[in-house]
């Protein structure tokens, strides 16, 4: 199936030059390309017409989370027909594997697992492995860990098709074998069900899109396959075949798993040998334990805590040979955008050494057998041999993008609103508060928002205090602060909640805040990583979208990034004037849109489906009544006193709570964050 590009806009602007530049560089066999897009100009929208044209499947490259998620609405979005994964870290938190030899300190690994990303990670790779061409992928560096050899998951795949002879224990066979568990109960991802002659089996992301099937047998031959639902068991349609793919990424044939367990006892050999040899009998001792448990595991199981470290033997690698990861699961002809790219493509030079220097440590103590050093992310060289087409993303390219490209930068500056890029206006820090102040009231009188960056955290919160203290509606945000809570922050912005945001480097790429008309800078002139070209660049652009944007920079000194980033800023801005003069351009306030532009904050028009008629601020949904009508409940919401029983709450909690992981999977964090707030403050009620 081909790409299908479904937009209400036609490319404007520079946006068809920077097209027709891209797919002639990549059709002429161009290994690298970088689009300079300033912010607004609309460089995902660019992207998807380049992948449209090009009909090439593509793997999109986020430095974090959120932003992956953000591109991933978006560009659902735009190819509604096709299929567009989304593959990240499925770890809400994770602690590595760890030892301090200074201190003697054994960290052992703690992780929390989000199933519902898993399954995403999972409905990846499986459609990569489908044969279709269509397909995008939104990523995170998570794309360039270790994640199984493609062929072995390939092979544990079960193809079933109507008439096939295999009797019914031999088939429940095979889905043992790829990990799927058997239950009386409810059907659940990678569950199945047996009821006679009929076997339910839900697929392991089977609660993305509809991924439950029914298969009746006729004595030792499948009779007939049906989609159905997981809820009724009703049949839905009639199929022919379908295919199930495996439960885990981590996936090996049966076969395998004997050699296997040869090759880990030689290597585990190998390294008690040369324990005892330097006298360590400690070491030795802690690995034998160590690898003895792993391995009675796996003849049991077929897997164990950490199996991943085993992985070479199991991907059937040499030893120092890099690790299978998403990259080997795509067709050889297809494309790869680094979106950030000025910050995404360090971070993905990063990946390598840190986690060797770990790896290290633990085999050097007796903690892992060598084989585990394999279980790494690429090395830069190895990610760079594996995506021979690449087009680097950025409002400010750095210099290794620029020496990929040799020089050659497709430039897009003009933006479909037809905003130019807002004035820089350089001011002495001498009486800088109360200039500050003076310049809030201005904006807010107009109600507009401000941003304002500082060089530290501590910095952030002071000025978030001080603007308290004198009655200006503000909040800060910084690493320090969960990322669902960064979100609720941001949400509370757009909302008219707060006027100011107080903050260091999280004000940069990727945010999309069409009501913010100033940022400020705060020591603009402190040269260094918060305030070199890309970054006073990039903080600039927070002001873009909006029509009345204007950046101020206070410093005592004007540095050579502060008249670097003026002099692009001065260049932009006159090639915007002159396009919106020739073309007869009005700008216009750039607006949020509703349905794709971002994943940080709440997605209204997505939510109101489930609910059309009008409800009042507070939320019905848990402060109505149990027993009210639920029309009279949306005219007026009841005090909590009226109706605060226990078993009222614990009604309401679940509610919260079941709403909150319903948000979460369809990957709107702004509306999980509210109802997690929603849960915490009725369970505060509960306790009292």
């Amino acid at each position: 199936m081909d790409f299908k590009l479904v937009s209400a806009y036609e490319p404007t602007g520079d946006q068809p030059e920077a097209i027709e530049q891209l797919v002639s560089a990549i059709n002429a066999g161009k290994s690298d390309s970088v689009l300079l897009g300033v912010t607004g100009s609309g460089k995902t929208f660019t992207v998807a017409n380049v992948i449209a044209e090009l009909n090439r499947p593509a793997l999109i490259i986020s430095h974090n989370k959120t932003l992956a998620a953000q591109l991933y609405n978006e560009f659902k979005n735009f190819f509604p027909e096709n299929a567009v994964e989304y593959f990240v870290s499925y770890y809400d938190y994770y602690q590595p594997e760890a030892y301090l030899p200074t201190t003697d300190t054994y960290i052992e690994k703690d992780l929390s697992i989000n199933d519902e990303i898993e399954r995403l990670r999972l409905k990846t790779v499986s459609t990569l492995l489908s044969g279709r061409r269509d397909v995008i992928v939104v990523a995170s560096v998570s794309c360039i860990y270790g994640c199984g050899n493609p062929d072995h998951f390939h092979k544990m795949a079960i193809e079933i098709n109507v008439g096939d002879r295999i009797a019914r224990k031999p088939f429940l066979r095979k889905l043992v074998d790829a990990l799927y568990t058997r239950t009386e109960l409810e059907l659940r991802p990678a569950t199945f069900r047996v009821t006679g002659e009929t076997i339910d089996i839900m697929a392991a992301y089977g609660e993305f899109g509809n991924q439950t099937f029914r298969i009746s047998f006729f004595d030792d031959e499948i009779e007939a396959i049906y989609s159905i639902d997981a809820q009724t068991g009703q049949k839905l349609s009639t199929l022919q075949s379908i295919t199930l793919y495996p439960t885990n990424l981590f996936v090996t044939t049966p076969e395998r798993i004997g050699s296997v367990i040869s090759e880990i006892y030689l290597d585990l050999g190998k390294q008690l040998e040369f324990f005892e040899r330097e006298n360590r009998e400690v070491e030795a001792q802690r690995l034998k334990q160590r690898v003895e448990y792993d391995l009675e595991m796996i003849k049991e199981l077929g897997y164990c805590s950490g199996i991943e470290n085993y992985s070479r033997y199991f991907d059937g690698r040499p030893a120092g040979s890099r690790p299978f990861c998403l990259i080997d699961f795509f067709p050889k002809d297809f494309i790869t955008v680094i979106d950030e790219s000025h910050v995404t493509v360090p971070q993905v030079n990063g990946m390598f050494g840190g986690d060797r220097a770990r790896k290290e440590n633990l085999v050097e103590y007796g903690f892992r057998l060598p084989a585990a050093k394999d279980n790494r992310p690429l090395k830069f060289n190895e990610f760079e041999s594996l995506t021979p087409t690449k087009i680097y993303v950025s409002a400010t390219p750095a210099d290794y993008e620029l020496t990929k490209s040799e020089g050659e930068i497709i430039e897009q500056l003009i933006r479909p609103t037809g905003l130019i890029d807002p004035p820089l206006d350089v001011r002495i820090t001498d009486g800088q508060i109360d200039d500050i102040i003076e310049e809030i009231n201005a904006r807010v009188r107009k109600g507009e928002k401000v941003l304002v960056t500082t060089i530290t955290k501590r910095m952030a919160e002071e000025m978030s205090k001080y603007l308290d203290r004198i009655g200006v509606r503000n909040n800060y945000i910084h690493s320090d602060i969960d990322t669902l809570d960064r979100i609720k922050i941001l949400e509370d912005l757009n909302d008219d909640m707060i006027d100011v945001l107080v903050g260091v480097n999280l004000l940069r790429e990727g945010l999309d805040l069409p009501d913010v008309g100033l940022v400020i800078i705060l020591d603009a002139d402190k040269e260094g990583f918060l305030r070199n070209v890309r970054s006073l660049t990039q903080i600039a652009g927070r002001a873009a979208r909006h029509a009345n944007g204007h950046v101020i920079l206070y410093a005592d000194k004007i540095t050579d990034s502060m008249l670097a980033a003026m002099e692009q800023s001065n260049r932009r801005r006159e090639k915007q004037i002159r396009y919106n003069i020739e073309h007869n351009i009005i700008p216009r306030q750039a607006q949020r849109s509703g349905n794709s532009q971002s994943a940080l904050l709440s997605e209204r028009e997505e939510a109101k489906p489930s609910n059309m008629e009008a409800r009042p601020i507070v939320e019905q949904h848990y402060a109505m009544p149990l027993n009210s009508d639920a029309k009279e409940s949306q005219l007026a919401a009841e005090p909590m006193s009226t109706y605060t029983t226990e078993e009222t709450l614990e009604s309401l909690i679940a509610a919260a709570r079941k709403d909150m992981e319903e948000a979460a999977k369809r990957l709107d964090f702004a509306a999980a964050t509210r109802h997690r707030d929603r849960m915490r403050e009725l369970e505060s009620m509960l306790k009292r």
